[in-house]
Order: structure tokens, then sequence, then C-alpha cells
């Protein structure tokens, strides 16, 4: 059976290592401070910025949530974020999606600054992470490789399949696994959904990252003996066991693979803890 990567206690060490720069921070008269918009009132969107909120509670980060109507106009939204933009002691800045219909994510992620872009979403934010010369890391594919860093997983030299293709996860994770760099110098393949013959790659792999929002899309049979296999799919499925009639699953089909990988992440518990403790890394930079 496959070791269980805990990303909780893994996210848990890095907010502590967080509360330590913030604790140095402050004694130079910093206070780093997150400012997080949310419009309407999406349940799990809430859950997302309170969950947010709470991480930086614990590490001493000021946490600021500006809830706004769901009937916000996209003026009346970026007139918000030009307001940040231009509030000195706000140092991150973050749009809670989902937006609701109507309302332009693409728009309000550029209208921030990008020194205060710590979502990492800026196309300027991007371009420099491609070059090599990252201000800040999206928070998702950080925690991805903090989790293969610190569970003592080799990246340089290793043939990485990626699957998934999206701007938040798959690009930037598979440009920074590419670089010339520390924690970087593998070889990567991006599939998708699309792709035919998908087992044909993923059998390959030393370490197989599935990130296309399709539960138990990746199953045992399809992975290499010994791989390591990072789940960062999150989704519904009905389950009547459950209280709350669904169950949240990865996009691996987590029996089947853990009899195969040598490492593996669980859903929950894995990769999602890391994305919010990266977002406190981020925070902390602007900051400094």
């Amino acid at each position: 059976m496959a070791q269980i990567i805990d990303g909780k206690k893994i996210a848990a060490d890095i907010r502590q290592e967080v509360k330590a720069e913030v604790s140095e921070l402050k004694t130079n008269r910093t206070e780093p401070h997150l400012a997080v918009i949310i419009v309407g009132s999406d349940p799990a969107s809430q859950v997302y910025v309170r969950n947010k909120h709470q991480d930086c509670e614990e590490v001493g980060i000021r946490s600021s949530v500006i809830e706004l109507p769901a009937d916000t106009t996209q003026t009346q939204l970026l007139d918000k974020i030009k307001e940040l933009n231009q509030d000195q002691t706000v140092h991150g800045i973050l749009v809670q999606s989902p937006l609701p219909k109507g309302l332009s994510e693409e728009q309000a992620f550029q209208s921030i600054s990008p020194l205060k872009d710590v979502d990492c979403f800026h196309p300027e934010n991007v371009g420099l992470m491609t070059l090599g010369r990252p201000r800040f890391l999206p928070c998702t594919p950080a925690g991805v490789v903090e989790l293969l860093v610190r569970t003592g997983i080799e990246i340089s030299g290793k043939y990485i399949v990626i699957v998934g293709r999206s701007n938040i996860v798959g690009k930037p994770l598979a440009n920074m696994l590419l670089q010339k760099a520390k924690n970087g110098n593998a070889t990567v393949t991006v599939c998708h959904t699309g792709t035919k013959g998908l087992p044909y790659y993923t059998k390959q792999a030393d370490i197989v990252i599935a990130a296309a929002g399709s539960p138990g899309m990746i199953t045992g049979s399809m992975l290499n003996n010994n791989c390591v296999v990072i789940d960062v799919g999150v989704n519904q499925v009905t389950d009547l066991t459950k209280k709350s009639g669904v169950r949240l699953v990865g996009d691996v089909d987590f029996e089947s693979a853990s009899k195969v990988a040598s490492h593996i992440t669980p859903v929950p518990g894995g990769v999602g803890p890391m994305t919010r403790a990266m977002l406190l890394k981020n925070t902390v930079k602007a900051a400094t």
C-alpha cells in the first residue's frame, strides 16, 4: 500500500514557519495584510473565505473580508479593487471565485496590482513565472511542489505527467517543474480529458499529477509500479450514506491507485490545505 502524503500536517508546518516570519516583520512595524473580496453568497465560497480568514488569524496576518452583494456591477467591483490597490496598508488582494454570472473574473484578476496579486493570476506575474523569475508562485501548483519536496520525493530528472491543462493548475505547474532550477528540471508531459491513449503516458510516469476535474479518472491500472500520485481534483459525488447526500473525491480512484503507487495524496486532506498555506506565504512575501 502507498504511503499517504499528509497535506494537513505539512501545511501546519508551513503555517508555523509563516507565523515566525510574521512575528519578525511585526517587530519592524510591518503587519502583513490580506484583503479578500467575495461577491454574492455562494456557500462554498463563503466556506473558503472563512477558512482563509482563520488561517490568517492563526499566523498573525491581518485579514479583511470585503463582502459585496450579488448584484454588484463590474465597474463597482473594479472600483473596489482600485481602492485596495491604492491602500498602502494592504499587501495582498484576492478576488474569490467563482463570481456571479455577468462579472468577468479575467478583468477582475487583471485589475489587481501585480505587486499585490498573491494568487499569481495577473499576466505580468504569470509571465515572470514562465521566464523563471517569479515574483509569486500560484498557490496550488506551489503547494504540489512543496508536498513533493517535503516528502523527500526527487523532482529533478523525473518524468512527470500532469493530467489537466487549466490556467490555475496544469499550465503553471508544468512551467514550474520544467524550470532549470531548484525543485524543477523534470521532463513534463501535459495530458487532459481529450488525450487519446492516456494510460500510455501515465504508465511511464514517475509522478502523476491529476488535475482535470474528472472524478476517479486515474485508476491503478493506469499507473507505473511505485509511482507517486498527487491528486489535485476536488469533486462532489452522490453518496446516500452521508447526511449531506454527497462526498468529496479526487480525480484518482484512491482504492486501486493506492495499491500500486509508492506515495499518494488523499482527498480531502492532501493538496487543499497546501493551497491555503501557500497563500499565506505569498502574502508575507508581498509585505516584504
